[in-house]
């Protein structure tokens, strides 16, 4: 809602992890003048035994920092079920080492000295989509547990219904008669919280896909 007050927990914040303390310094001051929180790291070491905030935005890794690498960070968050959009930023440009970071889910690869606006740019861009997926991983919660309250006969109604079935053929289908195929579907309409088909069909969508691809 325009005007809204935006939750402390729903700010964007932005992990930099570089051991330049110099690079640490310009981006989260960068960084700051547009108004993103940030949170400065020395090393992939002290971002594991970190507790990090649970709010959107992105990590900015360094490639080649002592110890753990940013890739070997990446491994690792990736492994913790972390899946924060990644930028990553580099003083040598490696083109097998860019690949290997953005088959495993790296939304940029950023060269030192990196223009301001390039690099703000795919800041707000990382952190868009992680905003997107934390929005669609919650509504997929909120429906799993709607469709958890579900009878397995609404259950059969709702894949039917959703497929475009009319209720005589999903009353065929199932054997039953077509002012049961009516209840049941009202049922299942007030379980998910959907007035009309298209919330419905948004609910079903909205599902995890091992759900809407099961044979139940």
């Amino acid at each position: 809602m325009e005007g809204a007050a935006t939750r402390p927990s729903e700010m964007p914040i932005v992990t930099l992890v570089d051991d330049d303390a110099h690079v640490r310094e310009a981006m989260e001051n960068l960084l700051c003048s547009v108004g993103i929180d940030t949170i400065c790291y020395a090393s992939a070491r002290e971002v594991i035994e970190a507790t990090l905030p649970d709010r959107p935005g992105c990590f900015i890794l360094d490639v080649r920092m002592p110890g753990l690498s940013g890739i070997d960070l990446q491994d690792y968050l990736l492994k913790q079920g972390n899946h924060t959009p990644i930028i990553f930023l580099t003083a040598h440009g490696d083109i097998a080492m860019s690949v290997e970071a953005m088959k495993a889910g790296a939304v940029d690869f950023l060269t030192k000295p990196v223009r301001d606006q390039t690099f703000l740019d795919a800041v707000s861009k990382a952190i868009s989509a992680d905003v997107a997926r934390r929005e669609a991983e919650s509504s997929s919660k909120k429906h799993s547990r709607l469709y958890e309250s579900l009878t397995a006969r609404e259950r059969q109604v709702f894949r039917f219904v959703v497929e475009g079935s009319l209720n005589k053929q999903i009353g065929f289908e199932l054997g039953i008669s077509e002012v049961t195929v009516k209840l049941h579907r009202s049922n299942l309409m007030k379980k998910m919280q959907a007035t009309t088909f298209n919330q419905l069909y948004n609910s079903w969508q909205a599902l995890p896909s091992h759900i809407r691809q099961s044979s139940d």
